[in-house]
């Protein structure tokens, strides 16, 4: 009996064990992926801000200028590209919408994000934009992969169209949390204008045939969470300008919007626990099941032999003594 149950020990020890490296480097990569249907919306603020009064073409100072963005995930759209891709899709319909203090639109720039749902690179297909203008974009926008590392990435930048380099500068903690934080500088640039003007009548095409131009510089901050790949929390210190034309006397500069750009507090608190959340489902997957499985298939190796070696001992000590084989007998 002994012997069976160590047999049937050892044999659960090395199904243990091999489904340990199974669960974090095949299973992982396949189960931990973005789902097509997510909806996510946050809310920055700059507080104070300067902005451009269009009617008399000059900056001024309000109280706050409010950000907000939106990620809604487009399943009919997923699917079809996954029908050609091959792989699992992630489409996101983005919105940045910006209103100044009186509630009214500066700017409202949407994207369609297409990316892997599991690597969260890019998927070119047809619908990929920033504001209705094509793009193809390289590196990460919105969301870092699984299990980020201590490395620079590639991040896309929707004003410029471009990508440039977003660089790991520490760990630190935030909210309770390890993080990791990124930042990147986006040097003065021209881009182009949104094409809803915060001005009724006026629309992009007029104001480039003026002449000016739009200008724009960044230097955004991540802190992101090494395990999901979330941000918990993004600013930005934005800048844009308008040059030259006819709408600037003597073909100067205009500030449009200038703010130090922070995510409100409820939402910051919000995002804190939802990836708190994500991130346990994650662990399970590479950290608490992987090592779960390796030790309790040590735990029953360990077990079976001694269950082996205490049967052994039994069947010897009830075996009959031996004799020297020499049988006497009479004359």
């Amino acid at each position: 009996m002994r012997r069976t149950a160590s047999l049937v020990l050892l044999g659960l020890a090395a199904f243990f064990t091999a489904l340990s490296p199974l669960m974090r480097w095949y299973a992982f990569p396949r189960l931990a992926k973005i789902p097509p249907s997510q909806y996510q919306d946050m809310v920055l603020e700059a507080r104070p801000a300067t902005l451009l009064d269009y009617g008399t073409m000059k900056a001024r100072q309000v109280p706050k200028v409010t950000i907000v963005q939106t990620l809604k995930g487009n399943v009919a759209e997923a699917d079809r590209i996954e029908r050609t891709a091959g792989r699992d899709v992630v489409v996101w319909d983005a919105l940045s919408y910006v209103a100044g203090p009186d509630g009214k639109m500066v700017s409202e720039i949407p994207e369609r994000y297409i990316f892997d749902a599991h690597s969260q690179d890019p998927v070119h297909a047809t619908g990929e934009m920033v504001d209705d203008d094509p793009v193809r974009r390289s590196g990460i926008e919105y969301k870092w992969p699984f299990l980020a590392e201590k490395r620079d990435y590639a991040y896309f930048d929707p004003q410029t169209r471009t990508s440039a380099p977003i660089h790991y500068k520490g760990t630190r903690t935030y909210h309770g949390l390890g993080v990791y934080y990124f930042e990147q500088t986006i040097p003065w640039t021209k881009v182009p204008l949104p094409k809803k003007m915060p001005v009724k009548g006026i629309t992009p095409e007029a104001v480039e045939k003026m002449g000016t131009t739009r200008w724009y510089s960044t230097t955004r901050m991540f802190w992101v969470d090494p395990v999901t790949g979330a941000p918990v929390n993004g600013e930005e210190i934005h800048k844009e300008e308008l040059r030259g034309g006819q709408l600037l006397p003597g073909g100067g500069k205009v500030t449009a919007f200038a703010g130090h750009v922070k995510m409100r507090a409820d939402y910051v608190d919000a995002t804190v626990s939802l990836v708190k959340s994500q991130r346990t489902l994650v662990l399970l997957l590479t950290s608490y099941l992987p090592w779960g499985f390796l030790a309790l298939g040590a735990v029953l190796l360990a077990v079976s032999l001694y269950l082996e070696a205490r049967g052994r001992r039994l069947r010897r000590d009830a075996a009959p003594p031996a004799t020297d084989g020499v049988v006497s007998g009479g004359p």
